[in-house]
């Protein structure tokens, strides 16, 4: 299986993750992914049905195999997802759109496994991510602010050896996060044009003025 994309951190595949996903012969630390949302988006390869995103779900989660997830899911589909062990948050404040009780202020993060810093004897962090900004990525409709990505998956990878992993790559966040932060990735990504997005961001070079600064205490703990 050749990569549409490759590099020395980044491989991305082309393809429906359905197809590919039984075929990755790699161990996975944490699946950091966005699922469509089932509202009507028209992607072209998919169409964002809610009908499909409910057959979606019950095709892929049974074949991700990883030792954490983190998911997010958009607050009116909490309910479709198998139980997660816990639910973080990503906070707007300002809003987010509209709901059935008013502002949406918020967004879940369903996560499933083990907290890596309790697990790792690295203490307790928080479960809620407050950002307002949106991404600069124009050309997908549902892209991540690359600063609050970064912290999501800083807060479900504490090891510079992690292999992340998002069969719905999209334009490429979760692996240009990844090589920022010096963890390899495997994207998957159905949209051939997206691949292409995705490729062009991950070919950018990452300085190392770009890499977060973490301090450790005596304990271990990240400061």
């Amino acid at each position: 299986m050749k990569p549409f994309y490759e590099d020395k951190w980044v491989k991305i595949f082309h393809g429906d993750c359905r197809e590919i996903l039984p075929s990755l012969d790699v161990k996975v630390d944490l699946v950091l992914t966005d699922f469509p949302y089932g509202n009507d988006t028209d992607y072209g390869t998919y169409q964002d049905t809610q009908g499909n995103l409910v057959a979606l779900i019950g095709s892929v989660m049974p074949i991700l195999k990883a030792e954490r997830m983190l998911i997010t899911c958009g607050v009116g589909n909490i309910s479709l997802y198998p139980k997660p062990d816990w639910i973080l948050a990503w906070v707007t404040p300002a809003g987010s759109g509209s709901s059935k009780w008013g502002f949406c202020c918020w967004q879940p993060i369903l996560a499933y496994g083990s907290d890596p810093y309790l697990q790792n004897g690295m203490g307790r962090r928080a479960d809620v991510f407050i950002k307002t900004e949106v991404d600069h990525i124009s050309n997908h409709p549902c892209s991540k602010p690359v600063d609050l990505w970064q912290m999501v998956m800083q807060r479900g990878s504490v090891k510079a050896s992690d292999l992340i992993l998002d069969p719905f790559l999209g334009s490429g966040t979760t692996c240009y996060c990844a090589k920022k932060l010096n963890r390899k990735s495997v994207g998957i990504e159905l949209s051939e044009k997206y691949c292409e997005v995705a490729a062009k961001r991950c070919m950018q070079e990452v300085m190392a003025f770009d890499l977060p600064t973490q301090h450790v205490d005596k304990q271990g703990d990240l400061l």
